[in-house]
């Protein structure tokens, strides 16, 4: 499954993450994909002043997996909002439409 995830960070602990980040794409966690990161220049949504939000694309095997890089996220510091990703085929999405319409 696909997520999108926001980790929310206060600047203080911008070492700390990236250390987690880094020993993680050194050894990456077996079912756990980062598909596509960035960082936002302007928060999405209101955080925290002094915060960083980076986002992330990340593809799941197992709640395991996802919760061995995150939990070492969450005790560096950060918050994490994760986005389940619905995958709809672009020629398919009209007939999702009408079924929800009804």
């Amino acid at each position: 499954m696909k997520f999108l995830n926001f980790t929310v960070f206060d600047v203080h602990k911008s070492t700390d993450i990236a250390a987690v980040n880094d020993k993680f794409q050194a050894a990456p966690t077996e079912g756990y994909k980062v598909l596509h990161e960035f960082a936002c220049m302007s928060p999405p949504f209101p955080v925290p002043p002094n915060s960083i939000v980076g986002v992330s694309i990340t593809e799941v095997k197992t709640t395991d997996a996802m919760l061995s890089h995150h939990y070492q996220l969450l005790l560096a510091g950060a918050t994490i909002y994760r986005v389940p990703i619905m995958e709809v085929p672009m020629a398919s999405s009209i007939d999702v439409e009408r079924k929800g319409r009804g």
